[in-house]
């Protein structure tokens, strides 16, 4: 059964409707895809051919659009249809992501506090003095342990363990089975081998963090391991023991960073990044993929290479690196010439 018609649609873009505005929508679709219960959109006039033979219920186009042929598909005409579609995106995954108000079976302490409009899916783990706000979906399978604190309109998707007094803040969106406030990679050697070191601290991620599927972020020696509002974290990410991440930086998956590293804010950092322990990354860094970071870095570098060097360095050094077989044949043939 369809979840929104055409004029439902128009009303959430404010658009203008030209045809059947009754017209159930189910799915979003690409123009070049889109099926007779799909809605898509053109924003760039390279895909204007797709519109004349389209199945699409509806189409979002420009006010501007005028087709060059006769349109059988209804149109919604709008501003700007590229942002339109993405409001309707987010309309679209909000429903997808929702849930019944309670799932069975669940497990939810007695002493722990559920905010209003909170949606708990089956199989889900609240355990005691747990704190969860207004307007979240916990999907089943979400552990939260005790103490930890979950801001409003949250999202932790199936599988996602947050471990005691571990705090989430608003508007956070935590992937399948990432894991908030895991033990940091703490142990004292000795003659005997490895003592573990207990890891009292916890994790504090601040407004509209999102965090990758897999992600691990480990809780504090002591203190908080810190990722500050705006934060993105890719798929399979791993996060050490005190380590502070700065506002609206963003890490591709597969990087690693050690244990009390400080990262400033609106940061790049491509896949594969390594970073050492107990450095300071400054302000708006950009790191190429696979790079690793053995040294501290100041505000504004651009870095690659491993270990890591300024990007203009090493694309210099690079092409030197590619002629060295030339160059030691030539080098060769001197030493070989000078013996004769």
């Amino acid at each position: 059964m369809a979840q929104f018609t055409v004029k439902r649609i128009a009303k959430l873009i404010d658009a203008t409707i030209e045809g059947n505005e009754d017209l159930p929508i189910e799915t979003l679709q690409k123009i070049e895809e889109a099926s007779s219960k799909g809605l898509t959109f053109m924003a760039n006039e390279a895909y204007e051919s797709y519109i004349y033979n389209s199945k699409a219920a509806a189409i979002v186009v420009s006010t501007s659009f005028q087709p060059k042929q006769p349109v059988s598909v209804t149109l919604l005409r709008v501003k700007d249809p590229y942002s339109a579609f993405a409001t309707l995106l987010e309309v679209f995954q909000n429903k997808v992501n929702d849930l019944p108000e309670r799932e069975s079976p669940q497990v939810i302490h007695p002493s722990a506090s559920i905010g209003e409009d909170t949606r708990i899916g089956a199989f889900a783990y609240v355990a005691e003095g747990a704190v969860i706000g207004k307007h979240c979906v916990i999907h089943p399978h979400v552990y939260i342990g005790s103490n930890a604190k979950i801001g409003d309109n949250c999202i932790l998707f199936p599988g996602v363990k947050i471990g005691h007094d571990c705090v989430v803040g608003n508007r956070c969106t935590i992937h399948q089975n990432a894991v908030i406030g895991s033990d940091g990679f703490g142990f004292a050697p000795s003659e005997s081998g490895y003592s573990k070191v207990a890891q009292t601290g916890n994790v504090v991620l601040d407004d509209d963090v999102d965090v990758g599927a897999q992600t691990t972020i480990d809780r504090a020696t002591l203190g908080s391991t810190k990722i500050d509002k705006g934060v993105k974290l890719d798929n399979l990410i791993q996060i050490a023991h005190n380590v502070h991440i700065g506002e609206h930086t963003v890490m591709a998956a597969q990087c690693g960073v050690a244990g009390s590293t400080k990262i400033g804010s609106f940061c790049m950092f491509g896949g594969q990044v390594g970073i050492a322990g107990h450095l300071t990354i400054g302000n708006k860094v950009k790191v190429a993929a696979q790079t690793g970071i053995s040294r501290s870095i100041k505000d504004e570098e651009v870095i690659m290479g491993s270990p890591a060097i300024n990007a203009r360095e090493y694309n210099r050094a690079y092409v030197i690196f590619k002629q060295l077989p030339n160059l030691a044949q030539k080098w060769n043939k001197l030493v070989k010439d000078q013996k004769k």
